[in-house]
């Protein structure tokens, strides 16, 4: 395979050898460049070896480099070819739950070896041909980030929809026995994968032994949107407590063999059974907390370290809150606690409902930008709306529906005001940082 070289940095490496915009990268050192993690793996070297096409003509140069230097190429995409598409068809799949009408990656499932490496994502395995397997191995690409769902082969096939998806876990020996470190997760699904399966699956898990990370158990979101879909129930108060209460008997289980708990429960279970959330010494090194695990629990104690440490003059700050319901209950307790310390200042948290999914899913992140304007419209707004980050894209300009902040400003007279979702950003925002 080649992949067009999009351009060339000037007095780089590879632009002082000659190449240039428009030519096709072919090997590397002899071998062939498919994507972003071989131009990465294959120009670690000083010295290396470039075959290109330039003009109709191929050509060969041998480049020496500094021992961090890049070769100095660009290409069209940030991984030089496409993001590989999911072929599951996941009876919880979140994304077949979204409304039409939302902008055009929201429909996007990717499930690419590439994307775990380089950015987290989880990926099932069923994607993966021999040879990403090999790379993975050869290119030591580790961690790994796996959703697992259950270790039960037959069920992982009619959970995924895939005759492939039970016979695919047999990767997670291979990368185990190759030292690379798994993170894993298991979306779990009332009366489905949990009870008994959900002991197999923790159980089996265990099995990879050392190079096994983290286990992380969230559950299924249910949207108003299913029409059509599998009728999959929702987690009750004594379901989500059951769930907790088997992480826990294998977490203790994990720690006497392996000195880590291994396996977490998303904070969602702790919020739907009622039950406290864990303190921060229970999550260890919070190896999920992107994944929801032991985020609220982090939050707080970051939040009560900061105003605990914190010498400054008595702020007379203004400010409104907006958060999802599951964290409102948290954002408000802290707004008090600040309050109660500064009592010049003023912090208004306002609860948004989901009307866009329905009042089912509660995470912040899933806030539309009109469910925002119309919750508050009404509202006393201070001059300022802080908002958490998770509620926009990765570019901070759009919410879910594509309403841009610039729109919400203008629909609600403020001035939004972005934090990163730790206790320290939310405790700069309260003292009006």
């Amino acid at each position: 395979m080649s992949v067009l070289i999009k351009d060339v940095i000037k007095s780089s490496p590879a632009y002082k050898k000659g190449i240039k915009a428009g030519d096709t990268l072919i090997k590397i050192s002899g071998h062939e460049i498919t994507d972003f993690l071989d131009y990465q793996f294959y120009t670690k070297d000083i010295k290396i070896s470039v075959v290109y096409e330039s003009g109709g003509k191929t050509k060969a140069v041998w480049i020496k480099k500094g021992e961090d230097e890049d070769l100095g190429l660009t290409f069209e995409t940030y991984l030089m070819d496409k993001e590989r598409h999911c072929k599951n068809k996941c009876i919880f799949c979140f994304i077949d739950q979204n409304p039409k009408g939302l902008r055009e990656s929201i429909y996007f499932k990717d499930d690419d070896s590439r994307l775990s490496f380089l950015f987290g994502n989880y990926i099932t395995l069923t994607n993966l041909s021999e040879r990403d397997v090999e790379k993975i191995i050869e290119m030591h690409i580790s961690p790994v980030n796996v959703s697992v769902h259950t270790m039960n082969k037959e069920l992982r096939v009619h959970m995924m929809k895939n005759k492939n998806a039970g016979e695919s876990l047999s990767v997670l020996h291979r990368l185990a026995q190759n030292d690379i470190a798994i993170n894993t997760q298991l979306v779990l699904c009332p009366g489905i994968n949990d009870g008994q399966e959900l002991r197999y699956s923790l159980e089996k898990l265990g099995e990879l032994g050392e190079n096994l990370q983290s286990i992380a158990c969230v559950p299924v979101g249910v949207t108003k949107h299913r029409e059509g879909l599998f009728d999959m129930p929702e987690y009750t108060k004594e379901t989500a407590a059951e769930v907790i209460d088997i992480i826990d008997e294998f977490g203790e289980k994990f720690k006497a063999e392996y000195g880590t708990r291994l396996v977490y429960a998303a904070d969602e279970f702790y919020l739907k059974s009622g039950r406290a959330l864990p303190d921060g010494e229970y999550y260890e090194t919070y190896c999920q907390i992107e994944n929801g695990v032991g985020m609220w629990t982090s939050l707080k104690e970051e939040f009560l370290c900061e105003i605990e440490n914190c010498e400054d003059a008595d702020p007379e700050t203004h400010l409104s809150v907006a958060t999802g319901v599951a964290a409102y209950p948290l954002i408000k307790e802290l707004a008090e606690i600040f309050m109660s310390k500064y009592n010049k200042s003023k912090i208004d948290v306002y609860e948004i409902k989901n009307d866009f999914f329905g009042h089912s899913i509660t995470v912040a992140g899933l806030i539309t930008g009109n469910d925002l304007i119309g919750q508050l419209r009404d509202k006393p707004l201070a001059k300022d709306l802080a908002i958490p980050q998770v509620m926009l894209r990765s570019e901070g300009d759009l919410f879910l529906d594509s309403v841009s902040t610039q729109e919400v400003e203008e629909a609600l007279g403020v001035n939004l005001k972005v934090d990163d979702c730790t206790g320290g950003s939310l405790f700069g925002s309260f003292m009006g940082q």
